[in-house]
């Protein structure tokens, strides 16, 4: 929690002023208790209207500044609770921006979505209450007190007393709640993750019709956060009539002890009502205390959890300043026994990968599911660290690249297609942000994406909605490999991104994708044995090893997996041929 209030260095200001411009209210405050018992005590024992009117005004000119000081407070306190998580909310993306992938696998979406937002508004909320109350409801509590004593000892004894057991009682309680909350928002966590789940495979459970267990798990999980929110709203709600039990009691006894004062001749009326009135603000204060500490208990917890996150550190260190010098001859590519472990798995992701890839050449990656094609191709833009040997780009390990160089060189269309809202043109020029609309047509018709841009009102401009939503998923993947093409790249990644893709538009990409191979690098991950067949080598995956290597006609002869996968798809008589 401390180390987030470091964002807080450019409010200095805003968090002086809104707890100062509140004492200042609760100063006027603690001066109407005295102002009433001066009405009593003068204006109404003599009668003397117009010191009662007087006295009136003092009342509402006390009000009027009061109310002056409390909304210059509120908005102080605003800004400082806004301006702190604006900053902490962007320090918190930019940090998850910096994590490897192995980092983002182990915390999860979910988790990190509410970080960034029911965390993060907890944290504003507990912060806004902080700089409004921490300091005025104690000062109005000690402040009564002290006038009390200025009154009568004998009855302030009573505040003195009374003060401390509810103190024992506010921190008591909050001591027990601070744990439970943190396990509220793990639950929160946890339903998050359902919720997200099925809103993104809807179309599978729809498909399967298992709306009725997702939504039986659904509601299993959402009763363990609500059964836990009451229990501990049980024990939160304790707070209100525990204090009001012990300051009616207080108020009993002060009346009581006031009389036998009043009749003795020690005090008057008018300071009797003085010391009620003191004992009812104080009530307030500590209730208005019980639930800022409830909320800044809730805050605590979530901005534990922020914290939490900003102390995972990045597995990835980029610690190279500047590209190294090419070396001419030398590979595009080069894995040189590479294994790779994901973290937490049991067994290798990848073992003793071994080969090279001169510039220029196409290089084909197949094999059945879980055979590791995806986790190869994701170790040379660096999206994983090799856990052994290591993955060189011309002659140099990636890991003496700067990130953003490396990534300048390899343009990679992942396997899922994903686009962002914006204008066509907006999402094509992630691959190149100064490219002109020639560059981007050029990239569009290698991707065989002309008919749609061209098809779509406003061509370039056409707005596409979130996640792509207003296009089919050919569309989708045409434009992803368009938008990896505007920054030319000398490496180009194709991870099984024409799965959509009828044959012919996929034999026509292939084609314009080979008329770049004279100048670019191209590793094309396909199921299809159609999609990588004219490619200069074919790496055939099994269980994370390399079975095959060569062209389509020697791993025919050579590599069984390689037979396996082409007979399912091709004739056999093709291969008597």
């Amino acid at each position: 929690m401390k180390k987030l209030l470091i964002y807080l260095k450019d409010y200095k200001k805003e968090t002086v002023l809104a707890p100062l411009f509140k004492m200042l209210e609760a100063s006027f405050e603690l001066f109407v208790p005295l102002v009433v018992a001066a009405i009593i005590d003068e204006g109404i024992a003599s009668q003397d209207r117009l010191f009662i009117l007087q006295r009136c005004g003092i009342l509402i000119l006390l009000g009027l500044i009061g109310l002056i000081c409390s909304v210059t407070a509120q908005y102080y306190a605003a800004r400082a609770a806004v301006g702190f998580t604006g900053q902490l909310r962007r320090a918190l993306f930019r940090h998850i921006q910096s994590l490897s992938y192995t980092e983002l696998d182990t915390v999860g979406t979910s988790t990190l979505i509410t970080r960034m937002t029911s965390d993060m508004n907890q944290v504003q909320n507990g912060l806004n209450l902080t700089l409004r109350l921490f300091l005025r409801s104690p000062f109005v509590v000690f402040g009564a007190m002290i006038m009390a004593f200025q009154i009568d000892v004998k009855c302030a004894l009573i505040f003195l007393v009374t003060i401390p057991v509810l103190s024992v009682v506010v921190f008591g309680i909050m001591l027990i709640s601070i744990p439970l909350y943190r396990k509220v928002q793990q639950r929160l966590d946890t339903v998050l993750g359902i919720a997200r789940e099925n809103l993104i495979g809807v179309r599978v459970l729809r498909a399967f019709c298992k709306e009725k267990e997702e939504t039986e798990r659904f509601r299993q999980k959402n009763q363990e956060l609500t059964g836990l929110q009451k229990y501990v709203g049980r024990i939160s709600a304790l707070l209100n009539p525990l204090t009001y039990v012990i300051i009616n009691l207080a108020i009993i006894i002060l009346i009581r002890t006031g009389a036998a004062q009043v009749e003795l001749g020690i005090l008057s009326q008018g300071q009797v009502v003085a010391l009620y009135n003191y004992m009812s603000q104080i009530l307030v204060e500590l209730i208005k205390l019980a639930n800022l500490i409830i909320s800044m208990t809730r805050a605590a917890a979530c901005a534990n959890r922020i914290q939490s996150v900003f102390e995972i550190r990045s597995s990835m260190t980029d610690t190279a300043k500047e590209t190294p010098d090419r070396e001419e001859g030398t590979p595009a590519v080069e894995f040189r026994h590479v294994n790779l472990r994901y973290a937490d798995g049991g067994e290798n992701a990848l073992t003793d990968i071994d080969f090279t890839v001169m510039p220029g050449e196409t290089v084909g990656i197949i094999g059945g599911t879980g055979s590791g094609k995806s986790s190869l191709v994701n170790l040379i833009p660096r999206f994983y660290d090799a856990t052994g040997g290591s993955v060189c780009i011309y002659g140099h390990n990636v890991k003496e690249y700067p990130v953003a160089s490396l990534r300048e060189l390899v343009g990679v269309v992942p396997q899922k297609a994903a686009l962002f809202h914006g204008t066509i043109r907006d999402n094509l020029r992630w691959g190149k942000k100064d490219a002109k609309d020639e560059e981007i047509m050029e990239a569009v018709r290698t991707a065989q994406a002309e008919e749609v841009v061209l098809g779509k009102e406003g061509g370039l401009d056409y707005e596409i909605e979130q996640g792509g939503r207003n296009l089919s998923g050919g569309q989708k993947q045409r434009l992803t490999i368009a938008r990896a093409l505007v920054g030319k790249p000398e490496i180009l990644i194709l991870d099984d991104s024409s799965s959509a893709l009828d044959y012919a538009t996929d034999a026509a990409l292939r084609k314009s994708i080979g008329a770049l191979s004279g100048r670019t690098t191209v590793f094309i991950v396909s199921q299809r044995a159609s999609s990588i067949l004219h490619a200069d080598k074919i790496l055939v995956l099994d269980d994370g090893k390399v079975v095959g290597a060569g062209t389509s006609e020697e791993l025919l002869q050579s590599c069984e997996v390689y037979r396996e996968i082409y007979e399912t798809q091709f004739q056999k008589e093709a291969v008597n041929r």
